[in-house]
């Protein structure tokens, strides 16, 4: 009985695991104007560190993050430091000062402090085994999680929140940002998924015949679903409904901004919700 119990168990991990992508390409670089008028100086760094259960990091004032699965057995921590002054050996001077800690499980980034039209910020670009969990937190930027398993929680102030393939329990938190999910397989694998935010706009892509508890509400905006679901309550502003086999329990919500829930390869449906 343990013995085809554990090939059950391994049987639906590799199912899960099968929907997620192997995250190998960097794309983390100096290239382009950032739009600052005054001298400016980048560099990428990286370090490696050994795998850990759970990865906390934060960007600080300045700076987004972005975490993605694969499947080596260790994580690649890519740090863009960035720092502007009026002098290009100013800049420089700044970004010297900047310090990216990465080590037992945390990822940070520290610098200089009360700088009068002079800065810095330090943008994240991380693999990760696809089972790790993950806590981000950052303040002026936007954060991405794509291919992993785990208990995964972001929160920014201004930046929109990108999740892709993601399962387990999963929950994402901004005030001035738009909210963009990709659903994989055929239901949520875990716990739940909750993404919130007060000013901006939450897209969803679900694949046909997804099965979950759907959950998804505005304020002030619109809600639109492009294939009929059964609902309760006031249809053009939030929907609690069972949608296909349904599912662990999936929550959109904003205030000011609308919901848009599509089929992949499909435009957001300019229509509300359409009851079954």
């Amino acid at each position: 009985m343990f013995r085809r119990s554990a090939i059950v168990l391994a049987g639906a991990c590799l199912l899960a695991s099968a929907q997620m992508r192997d995250n190998t390409d960097k794309q983390l670089d100096c290239k382009g104007n950032r739009g600052n008028r005054q001298a400016r100086s980048c560099e990428v760094r990286e370090q490696s560190m050994a795998s850990a259960p759970s990865l906390s990091i934060d960007s600080g004032t300045n700076g987004g993050i972005q975490v993605k699965g694969w499947s080596k057995p260790e994580i690649l921590v890519r740090a863009r430091v960035e720092a502007w002054a009026a002098g290009e050996a100013r800049a420089k001077s700044i970004a010297g000062q900047v310090k990216v800690v990465a080590q037992s499980g945390r990822v940070s980034a520290k610098g200089p402090s009360n700088l009068n039209r002079e800065g810095w910020s330090v943008s994240f670009e991380i693999f990760a085994p696809h089972r790790t969990g993950v806590t981000a937190k950052a303040h002026n930027g936007g954060l991405t999680l794509s291919d992993l398993h785990g208990a995964l929680d972001a929160s920014t102030v201004n930046g929109g929140l990108h999740f892709s393939r993601l399962a387990g329990k999963v929950q994402g938190t901004t005030r001035n940002g738009g909210v963009g999910v990709v659903l994989s397989g055929d239901r949520w694998e875990g716990d739940s998924l909750d993404v919130r935010t007060t000013n901006g706009g939450v897209d969803v892509e679900m694949p046909g015949g997804y099965g979950a508890q759907l959950e998804a509400g505005t304020v002030n905006g619109g809600l639109h679903i492009g294939f009929p679901v059964n609902v309760t309550g006031r249809i053009d502003r939030r929907v609690s409904t069972k949608i296909g086999a349904g599912g662990p329990p999936l929550r959109f919500h904003t205030t000011n901004g609308g919901v848009q829930i599509h089929k992949p390869g499909e435009k957001p449906s300019t229509r509300r919700v359409r009851p079954a």
